[in-house]
């Protein structure tokens, strides 16, 4: 009885897994509502010194630094390391992550809740195998 639960959980997970490829998908398409969204984040981020943040084209390249100037079609970003500054566009962003860094707390709880799942899932395969 178990065993088949746990199956059909498994299986309706996997099958949640095939909806999130066309969600995804979507996303990367140019409008004009992802470019204020960007905009809107850059301007929520700042410029300066502590306005740290890793910008992912559309082309798949990568950027950290922190935001020294945001005009209105784009914006400049001066590499941590070598201080380099990148203009991009506003309409080649996929992705903006603001980089202020990770708290303990968060650390700590998700390595709890990873703990918890894994010790979950030990604690039914036991249960499954002890059925049988």
């Amino acid at each position: 009885m178990f065993r088949t639960f746990l199956s059909l959980v498994l299986v309706g997970l996997l099958m949640q897994g095939l909806y999130a490829g066309p969600a995804l998908a979507a996303q990367g398409k140019d409008d004009p509502q992802a470019v204020e969204k960007v905009k809107l984040k850059v301007a929520k981020i700042g410029l300066g010194d502590k306005a740290r943040v890793t910008v992912r084209t559309k082309s798949g390249t990568k950027i950290k630094g922190f935001i020294t100037q945001a005009g209105a079609d784009d914006f400049t970003v001066r590499d941590r390391k070598t201080g380099d500054p990148t203009t991009v566009l506003y309409n080649d962003v996929a992705k903006v992550e603001d980089n202020r860094g990770h708290s303990t707390l968060r650390n700590v709880l998700l390595g709890v809740g990873i703990g918890v799942g894994a010790f979950f899932v030990l604690i039914a395969v036991t249960i499954a195998s002890l059925n049988d």
